[in-house]
């Protein structure tokens, strides 16, 4: 584990904006969360705030409260995911008065730390890091692809969505733990900076690594997880999706991670794709998407639904309709947990053996 950390908001913990915040309170092998700071939501349980459920991570006002509490922490993590990767205004005021107080910044955003003269000097001056995670790595550092992942003799499975900021990764975090209660030695591969702050240790920042190396960092993470771990299975966390026009992923877990069963993620609420309402832009019927998938040599195994603006109740017949109409398992993973999908993936793994 790296240290103490505390993580700021930026006033919404609440908003699908704040996922990362999200991810790492609900749970990172990286650094152990002693705070949050968000003062829309201050003096309460960050896990009540979010999942319904304390889990005893205090929400302070600001910095200053943090520093006066006398919380001991080594760093201080943006953990929002903005527009464009812009980091706000008032943001920047928080993070100098952290800096100052003696905290590196850990930075998941495309600007960065290093590019902003006043922190960058400020940093300096303190003696502290600021870590900016989404830097491209030298392109003689990136792997290309070479066809080594078809060595890989354990089922992959791709954890994609219909949308971006539907759940992928709390999705895959919630089926790697649940495949590992039962026994089962699953490993999963992070894409994005989120896997990476929460301490999982195979795989690379999708799109911080430029286009031509996609295909080859994500073969090098699964053929050296498979290489040094021997998993029963690989899950893959999926980012934004196949047809989301704001940036299409998808098909580089079908084809370059040869990823030959999918779990997809869901929100019945929506209609559109997140944030382009406004231009019409329509997502895809998710009995389309399967078929989609499907073109691609894949199958998918079962359903997880994001229950965003839907009550339990409507999120329930959300979940029986779907089940009736495709006839896959659906689990709701914030509302019921993850257990059919992991039952599914417990016969995929079986029968993949026993075909293998």
């Amino acid at each position: 584990m790296d240290g103490k950390a505390i993580i700021i908001t930026g006033g919404i913990l609440d908003d699908i904006h704040a996922k990362t915040t999200h991810g790492l309170v609900r749970g990172t092998d990286r650094y152990e969360i002693v705070g949050v700071i968000d003062e829309n939501f201050a003096g309460r349980d960050s896990g009540e705030v979010i999942d319904q459920k304390p889990n005893g991570i205090p929400i302070l006002e600001n910095i200053d409260e943090f520093f006066k509490r006398g919380i001991a922490a080594e760093y201080c993590i943006i953990g929002v995911a903005t527009k464009g990767g812009v980091i706000p205004d008032e943001m920047k005021v928080q993070l100098r008065d952290a800096i100052i107080g003696g905290l590196s910044i850990v930075n998941g955003l495309h600007e960065f730390l290093e590019d902003i003269p006043e922190l960058k000097a400020l940093a300096k001056e303190a003696g502290v890091e600021l870590i900016d995670i989404r830097k491209p790595r030298p392109k003689n550092e990136l792997k290309f692809w070479t066809g080594d992942v078809y060595k890989v003799k354990c089922p992959i499975v791709a954890v994609l969505g219909t949308d971006c900021a539907v759940g992928k990764r709390t999705t895959a975090r919630m089926l790697l733990q649940g495949l590992k209660e039962k026994g089962i030695n699953a490993e999963m591969i992070y894409t994005g900076q989120t896997g990476w702050l929460c301490g999982i240790e195979y795989g690379f920042i999708f799109d911080a690594t430029y286009n031509d190396f996609i295909g080859g960092e994500l073969e090098h993470a699964i053929v050296s997880c498979y290489q040094e771990k021997s998993p029963d299975i690989i899950l893959l966390e999926g980012q934004s999706s196949l047809r989301n026009p704001s940036g299409p992923a998808g098909s580089e877990y079908l084809l370059s991670g040869n990823a030959k069963g999918v779990i997809l993620v869901h929100p019945p609420s929506r209609t559109m794709f997140k944030g382009f309402e406004d231009v019409d832009a329509k997502m895809p019927d998710l009995a389309n998407e399967i078929e989609l998938i499907k073109y691609y040599g894949s199958k998918t195994l079962g359903i997880a639904l994001n229950s965003e603006d839907l009550d339990p109740e409507s999120a329930d017949t959300a979940k029986s309709s779907i089940q009736k109409d495709l006839n896959l398992p659906v689990n709701i993973p914030l509302l019921e947990g993850v257990n059919e999908l992991v039952d599914a993936l417990t016969n995929y793994i079986s029968n993949f053996n026993n075909e293998n």
